[in-house]
Parts: C-alpha cells; structure tokens; sequence
C-alpha cells in the first residue's frame, strides 16, 4: 500500500466496487429469470467506469487538501485554487515524494540555522574585537588629552610627547578604519584592480628591501630561496600584491624567532605561479588555522596585540588574493614555523 499512487487506488477500489456490484445485481437477475451475460458486463462497465472517476477525484481532492499547507509551507507557494497543485501528479507515489521533499527542506534548513549560528557567533566576535580595536586607541588619546588640559600643555617635558602619542593613536585608529574600508570594497567588488603584467620577482625584491629594517630589529633574515635576475611574468594588481608580501613578511616578522629566517619560493604551476613564504617562527597551532584569515582574529592574542598592527593583515591578503580570482592556503606547525602560498596567473 505504501508505494500506491492516487490512480492505483482509484482503480482497484473501483474494480473491486464494480465486480461486487456486477455480481449481485447478476445474481438478482438470474432468480427473476432476466440474466444475461451482456447485462452483467454491461452493469460491471458502468459501474466500474462512474466508481473510477468519482473515487480518483475524491482522493484528489482529499490529498490536495492534505498537502496543500506542506507545500505551501516547504516551498513558500501561493496556491493557484483553480490550478491546484502544480507538480500534484495522481501517476506518482505522492506521499512517499512529499516525504521525500520534508526531509530534504528540514535538512536544508537545519543547514541554514546552523549557518545563522555560526554567523551571529562570527557578528558578535567582530563587534567585540573591533570595539576592543578601537577602544584602546580611544582611551589613550582621551588620557594624553585630559593630561595636557590639567597643566601639562604648559609643561615643556611632557607636551609635545603626548601630543606625538595622540598623533600615534590617531593614526592607528585612521589605518584601521582605512583596513575595515579596503575589506569591504573588496567582498563587495567596489574596490577595481589594476591588473597587469607584473615581474613578481622584482616586486618581491622591493618589498623584501622595504622590509629589511623590521626584520633586522629582530636579527630575522628575508631572503629567496633561488637566487635569479630573469622576471617572473604575472598579471596581478601591483599596489596590492605589495601589500600582500608586505603583510605577509611583517607578520613573519612579528611571530618569528630571533636570528630566524623568512624564505621566499617560486613554483611553476602551468598556468599560474606559485608563491611560498615559508618562515621558522613560533608557528601556529592547528585548532587555530581555519580561521587564521578572519578579521580580527588573532591566534596569540598577548603577542599580537603588543605586536602592533590593526589585526586585519591577513584577512585584507586573502581578500586582496580572492579578488585576483586565486587561492590562499596556510601550513603550519606550533614551534616549527609557517608556510604561506599563494596563486597569482602568469601572464
């Protein structure tokens, strides 16, 4: 019974209501002497013919008007009452398909509140880390300011100090503000790349150049792996591929280890250029790797937070990489070091 369709039921019910029927009303005729073999075919038609349609349109009805709120329900349908049910198909095991299709939405939206969840945990995440990015700024040029209102503006030892340490937070909180700007123009598609051809190679060079100073502070060696003067042809967005290396190497920086070392590769991969920027640092531990690219989101957040920066780094990397119709990745290993690779088209 449960695989029978709407037309299957119709049928054996009407078959079996016209054989009864035909059976006693031959038997009624036979003692009055008036059977005949054509009547009882006859009565047998008839009734089976008038029993088929009325049985099939009562259970039409009675299934439209059963599923009718699961439909309606499940696929947000405003019903047609003269049209009925466009996909109400008497041929099919209907039951068994609205069952089918229950599950498939209950799992469906299973998924998307399971995604709500991880959203709204991810919402309250960023407003928390943001309005911890923007309150220590604000609440140390609120103090410089407050210092120097009472009297220290008078005082030649402490003005122009704390008037440089507001002018520091100033400029955090604008590069901040610039870095929340340049992610959301970029998931947006409102901030246009300049894609040309590119020499990678030299572009590298600049920025481990622009670099060297940071990394000397803290003895930590940037270098490419292969030494070579033939370009490396890319098409890439040249401002923003030296932001991605820069970012890149200060964060090497950053979390390496004194008198460690930054090492920079080249890979061919056919149509693309691998770029690997392997270092020997602290490392990251694995329970912290996939959301290493979230905004805000710091793995050591003691370090990091002393470290300098507005914790937008690798996110604004990732953006700036997806933008350029390529991937990211991160390996990575508590005490060992971490490698970061990169796609970039070759031009």
């Amino acid at each position: 019974m449960n695989n029978f369709t709407p037309r299957k039921l119709a049928f054996i019910v009407a078959l079996l209501l016209a054989f009864f029927i035909s059976v006693l009303l031959s038997i009624l005729l036979y003692f009055q002497n008036n059977f005949r073999i054509y009547y009882t075919f006859a009565i047998f038609l008839s009734t089976f013919t008038i029993a088929y349609f009325l049985i099939l349109a009562a259970v039409e009805k009675f299934v439209y008007n059963k599923i009718k709120v699961i439909y309606k329900t499940i696929h947000n349908l405003r019903i047609d009452p003269k049209n009925k049910l466009h996909n109400l198909n008497l041929e099919k095991d209907i039951l068994n398909d609205v069952n089918k299709q229950v599950i498939d939405w209950h799992s469906r939206n299973l998924e998307e509140i399971d995604r709500l969840k991880k959203l709204e945990i991810y919402r309250r995440e960023f407003i928390g880390n943001l309005a911890h990015e923007l309150k220590t700024p604000i609440f140390n040029i609120q103090g410089y300011i407050l210092t120097l209102l009472e009297g220290g503006l008078n005082d030649p030892a402490i003005n122009r100090d704390y008037l440089l340490r507001t002018e520091n937070s100033v400029e955090r909180m604008i590069a901040l503000v610039e870095d929340l700007d340049m992610i959301s123009k970029l998931e947006s598609g409102g901030l246009a790349l300049n894609i040309e051809k590119t020499d990678l190679l030299s572009l590298t060079k600049e920025v481990i150049n622009s670099t060297e100073l940071q990394a000397k502070e803290r003895s930590i060696k940037i270098f490419l792996k292969e030494s070579s003067d033939k370009p490396i042809w890319v098409m890439a967005d040249k401002a923003r591929i030296t932001q991605v290396l820069t970012n890149l190497f200060i964060n090497s920086i950053k979390y390496g280890k004194e008198n460690g070392q930054t090492q920079v590769a080249f890979y061919d991969l056919d149509e693309n250029i691998l770029v690997e920027i392997n270092d020997n640092g602290i490392g990251i531990s694995g329970e912290h790797l996939p959301r290493i690219f979230e905004r805000f989101y710091r793995a050591d957040k003691s370090r990091s937070r002393t470290s300098g920066g507005t914790g937008l780094g690798l996110s604004i990397v990732k953006h700036i990489i997806e933008a350029h119709q390529q991937t990211i990745s991160v390996k990575s290993e508590q005490n060992v070091g971490s490698v970061f690779s990169f796609t970039l088209r070759k031009a």
